[in-house]
């Protein structure tokens, strides 16, 4: 079994499937949607509407970036305000017009430049936690590699948070971590087996409900299982009264 800190690596491996690869492979109609209607665009977040099934949805991913100026294109997967203000946009709209919400996350965290800082990042992230607790149509959320603090939660206050079985999970990331409470990156092998950061430790807190298997011999396996799943999922909590929505989610992060 692999351990905590080889989990994270896998996380972050090359190739590994990216918030746009689900989206090009489980919604081939996708019409993206650009601007926070305040500041730009943050290429870091992309998001748009699809259909899933028949039913119209909106779906959101952080994206890292496939090469390296990809990579750079999208700052290397670290949303600055813009992109959560551009992502909580997208999701208001989606209540408007009773659509589902599918997010797709995989960041190490929200950018910490002092330009972000500047226009406001702690309050983006702060207002979609705020408005994801009370949105008014279902929304379901993917840990697909790397969830970073409060950049991954951003976009994982859920009616249902799922996580794929080589995907972390933390407040922290280990390198973080271990130089806040030792001085010293390089440990972030222990510090990852104390973080408890891996789907597996996930699920078994309580912070997931669902762990999904990487298994097959391709990616489009992946997609495919993914895709099964948010259509039978979407099915049954759109048949979810909007009372009864709010108040599950509710408790669902209360239990914390």
């Amino acid at each position: 079994m692999a351990t905590a800190y080889e989990k994270v690596q896998l996380a972050r491996g090359k190739g590994r499937p990216s918030g746009l690869s689900f989206i090009q492979n489980i919604f081939p109609d996708f019409i993206e949607l650009h601007g926070d209607r305040r500041f730009a665009d943050d290429p870091a977040v992309i998001g748009g509407i699809a259909t899933l099934g028949g039913r119209a949805v909106t779906v959101i991913a952080i994206e890292k970036g496939a090469d390296t100026k990809d990579k750079v294109y999208r700052n290397f997967g670290s949303p600055n305000p813009e992109g959560y203000r551009k992502a909580l946009r997208l999701m208001k709209q989606a209540e408007k017009f009773h659509r589902p919400v599918i997010c797709f996350v995989d960041t190490s965290g929200a950018f910490c430049g002092i330009g972000a800082e500047e226009r406001g990042q702690g309050q983006a992230i702060a207002e979609n936690l705020v408005e994801m607790i009370g949105l008014k149509t279902p929304v379901i959320s993917i840990l697909v590699g790397e969830g970073g603090s409060g950049g991954a939660l951003a976009l994982a206050v859920a009616d249902r948070v799922w996580i794929l079985e080589n995907a972390v999970y933390s407040v922290v990331s280990p390198e973080g971590c271990a130089s806040i409470l030792w001085k010293d990156a390089k440990k972030a092998k222990e510090a990852a087996e104390c973080l408890h950061l891996t789907a597996q430790d996930m699920e078994k807190l309580g912070v997931v409900e669902r762990v999904i298997s990487e298994s097959g011999k391709t990616k489009a396996e992946l997609f495919s299982r993914v895709k099964e799943m948010l259509a039978v999922q979407t099915d049954e909590l759109c048949k979810k009264d909007t009372e009864t929505l709010l108040k599950e989610r509710y408790e669902r992060f209360r239990k914390y």
